[in-house]
C-alpha cells in the first residue's frame, strides 16, 4: 500500500522529487525496470526516474532491510552497464521511525568493493519543504515535528485549494493513507475529506484489491 502511494507521487510528482532530493527541477520520466535486465526487479518497491544524462534511483521503505547495501550495488551495476553516460542518484527513502540501525547503512563494503548511496529518514527532515511542494505534501506528516496533527492540518488546507478535483482527490487519498503511519485513524478521517477521497482512482483500485482479498479466503 504504502509502495504504490510513494510511487504514485514520485512518477506524478518527478520535478518535485528532484528539487528536494537533487535540489534543482530536473524534468524526468519514468524508466521502466523491465528495461534493464531479463533478471526480476521488485517492481513494487524500486523507483527509475531519468532525464537526458541523469538517473534518480528511489527506494521508498516502511522497515528496515539488512539487504539494502547490497540491491543498490546490484541496482547501480544495471543501470551503469545500460546507462554508462548517466549520473546515478541513488536515495533510500525511509518512512517509519526505527532505533535499527540498519537504517544508518549507506554503502555496500565486502572485501575491495564498495558502494555508497544516500539515505534519508523522514523523521529527522525539516516540515518546511514538503509543505511547498504538491507532490511532497503527502510525506510531510512523517517529517519531524511535535504536532503531527498540525501538520497534516495544513497539508489539508493546501490540498483543498487545489482547483482539479482529480488531482486534490488523489492527494488527499495519498495523504490519508501515508498518515496512518503516525496517526490515529480517527483523527485523520477528522481532517480529510473521505467522501471526496473515493473519487480517487487510488482509493477505487484499494477498495478493488481489499475485496479480491476476502474473496481469495
Amino acid at each position: 500500500m504504502y509502495d504504490n502511494t510513494c510511487k504514485y507521487l514520485a512518477e506524478a510528482f518527478p520535478a518535485d522529487f528532484a528539487t528536494w532530493l537533487i535540489g534543482k527541477p530536473i524534468d524526468l520520466s519514468k524508466l521502466e525496470p523491465s528495461e534493464l535486465s531479463n533478471q526480476p526487479i521488485r517492481a513494487d518497491s524500486v523507483i527509475f526516474l531519468q532525464s537526458r544524462d541523469t538517473i534518480l534511483h528511489l527506494e521508498f521503505q516502511t522497515n528496515p532491510d539488512a539487504n539494502m547495501p547490497l540491491r543498490m550495488l546490484n541496482y547501480w551495476i544495471r543501470l551503469h552497464i545500460k546507462y554508462p553516460d548517466k549520473l546515478i542518484h541513488q536515495t533510500v527513502i525511509y518512512l517509519r521511525e526505527t532505533k535499527s540501525t540498519l537504517v544508518d547503512q549507506t554503502q555496500f563494503q565486502y572485501q575491495r568493493t564498495t558502494h555508497e548511496f544516500n539515505v534519508i529518514k523522514l523523521w529527522e527532515q525539516s516540515p518546511e519543504i514538503f509543505q511547498e511542494y504538491l507532490g511532497l505534501l503527502p510525506l510531510a506528516v512523517l517529517t519531524n515535528t511535535t504536532n503531527p496533527t498540525a501538520i497534516l492540518r495544513n497539508v489539508a488546507n493546501k490540498i483543498s485549494t487545489i482547483s482539479d478535483p482529480k488531482l486534490k482527490s488523489d492527494l488527499e487519498t495519498h495523504t490519508f493513507i501515508i498518515a496512518g503511519l503516525v496517526l490515529e485513524a480517527r483523527i485523520v478521517q477528522q481532517l480529510l475529506r473521505r467522501d471526496a477521497m473515493k473519487e480517487s482512482s487510488t482509493y477505487q483500485l484499494l477498495r478493488r484489491e481489499a475485496m479480491e482479498k476476502v474473496e481469495r479466503k
